[in-house]
This record gives structure tokens, C-alpha cells and sequence, in this order.
């Protein structure tokens, strides 16, 4: 086996290989003065099985193009097998059409990721599991929730915390990893402005208790805010925020989740983070497990 990394592999791909105890190579890559990408393969590997690694964070468009490119020209170079790797997997929140006449964009990056030579797909915690079924090949998830909970140990007298029933499972795994107790909230969206809202709060269990928000995304921050404040009122001690992709699109989306009263931010490096306010976690171990 060899490990590529492309060129937002984030050091993932150095420490996947080493884990696995195989070569490392990173992809040559470079930018036309017209904005197009060029990949070259710089090794031989003809026959090899070939693990390329490729998150697809913003820039999106232009990290996934160059991770096709990069399957293009494994296939050439008539590699054995390709499995892509991508920790982060963008436009993964469009996985249904909310509205008439929406692009289902999850399937159309699936697609063209499984037609451009990729026999194999291992994405780390994406946004609904059953998108990865426009995947027409073995699409593997890996579960990063052993590794944040290792972050979480010295928490004292922790109740995890789902900002919206869709992050149940995830909040019901990191509480079985920690042996705490989970609640969730309910909340509602608008489908056109994207504003999000309180339906019901939690119960009395956050009373006195540090509460662990999980998500699988922290983009603007908004849910978690929602979610801090509705903790606070409820009687916690403290608020943790806790999410597998940390995208903090607003520039100062992290300094409002700390004025919200929220004591640690903890994500992994699926995205590159630079602020030195959020704890960074490896999912290297986890993608490992799954390959």
C-alpha cells in the first residue's frame, strides 16, 4: 500500500502512513495563472494499491477537483486499486431536496468521485450516513467519537448534549465512550434563510452538571450558541462545544462561541483550524481502523 496526499490533506496523510507503517508521498500540484489546478503523481505505482487522501474544505470546488484529477491519474498510472480518503466531505448537507428544483449536490461529488477511479471511499463522520449510498462502490465511514472522547476524559460529571435530534446517535456514542448521560434538543430551521430556532429545551439532568455539546459541524456557530444558551438556563455549570468538522465560516464565528459562555472548543483536523482557542484532535487512528 502507498499513502498520496493531495494538497488539503492536512498532515493526515503522513500520520496514515505512518500508522500503517507504508510509504508517503504528496501529490505535485500548482495553480495556472488562469485559476485551473495541475496534479502530477510523482512516484510509480504500477500494480499498487493506493490510498489517496484528499479533504475537501474551502475552497471546496477546487479541492475536489483537484482530488479528481488526482483519481484520473492513479487510474492511468494502471494502479491495482484506489480507495479516496476524504475527511471531510464537502456539500454533504445538500443530501435531499428541501425545495423543488434543488441540485442533490452529495450525489453528484459521489458520482464523480466513484467515476473518476475511485473503487473505494472512507469519510470521516459525514452529515447523513445513507448519502454515501450514491457511492457505487464500498463506502466506509470512520468514527472519530474514540478520539474526542479521549480529549474529553478529565470532564467531571458530564452530560452529553445533541443540538437537534439529528445528532442523537453521535451524542448516544460519546456518552456510551465517556459512561454519561445524553439529552438532546429539538430545533427547527428555515429551509430559505437558514435561521435556526428553539423548539424544546433540555431537561433538568444538565443541572450542575458540565454539558458536552456533539455535532458533526460547526459552521457558523449558531446551533451551538442556541445550544449554550439553552444549557445555561438550565442550570449548567459549564458548556463544551464538541464537533467532528470545524468550518467556522464567519471571521469571528469562534470568538462569538466563546462570549456565549462556551468554556472549550474541540474539533478535528479534518479542516485545518489556526485560532488557538480550539483544541485540535488527530483522526488518523480512526481512518486507519477502517483501511
Amino acid at each position: 500500500m502507498i499513502v498520496i496526499g493531495g494538497s488539503a490533506h492536512n498532515g493526515i496523510g503522513q500520520s496514515l502512513a505512518k500508522i500503517l507503517g507504508v510509504k508517503f508521498y504528496e501529490v505535485e500540484h500548482k495553480v495556472f495563472p488562469d485559476g485551473e489546478s495541475y496534479v502530477r503523481i510523482p512516484v510509480d505505482v504500477m500494480g499498487e494499491d493506493v490510498v489517496v487522501v484528499q479533504s475537501t474544505y474551502y475552497p471546496q470546488d477546487k479541492h475536489v477537483m483537484e482530488l479528481l484529477l488526482m483519481l484520473e491519474a492513479l487510474n492511468a498510472l494502471m494502479v491495482s486499486n484506489v480507495t479516496a480518503v476524504v475527511p471531510y466531505l464537502a456539500y454533504s448537507r445538500q443530501d435531499r431536496r428541501f425545495r423543488h428544483g434543488e441540485a442533490l449536490s452529495i450525489k453528484v461529488v459521489l458520482q464523480a468521485i466513484r467515476h473518476s477511479g475511485a473503487n473505494s471511499l472512507v469519510v470521516v463522520e459525514p452529515h447523513h450516513p445513507d448519502a454515501l449510498a450514491h457511492f457505487e462502490g464500498d463506502a466506509r465511514i470512520a468514527d472519530p467519537i474514540p478520539e474526542l472522547a479521549s480529549a474529553l476524559k478529565g470532564v467531571n460529571d458530564p452530560v452529553i448534549l445533541a443540538p437537534d435530534k439529528g445528532a442523537l446517535d453521535r451524542a448516544q456514542r460519546l456518552a456510551k465512550a465517556l459512561g454519561a448521560d445524553y439529552d438532546y434538543l429539538e430545533k427547527s430551521r428555515d429551509r430559505v434563510t437558514g435561521e435556526v430556532s428553539l423548539v424544546s429545551g433540555p431537561t433538568e439532568k444538565l443541572r450542575g452538571r458540565s454539558v458536552i455539546l456533539v455535532d458533526d459541524i460547526i459552521s457558523t456557530g449558531g446551533t451551538m450558541m442556541l445550544a449554550a444558551k439553552a444549557s445555561y438556563e438550565a442550570g449548567a455549570k459549564e458548556v463544551i462545544a464538541t464537533a467532528v468538522h470545524g468550518l467556522f465560516v464567519s471571521d469571528n464565528a469562534i470568538e462569538r462561541i466563546k462570549a456565549a459562555g462556551i468554556k472549550r472548543i474541540i474539533v478535528t483536523n479534518t479542516v485545518p483550524q489556526t485560532s488557538p482557542h480550539v483544541e485540535v484532535v488527530d483522526v488518523s487512528p480512526s481512518i486507519a481502523r477502517k483501511l
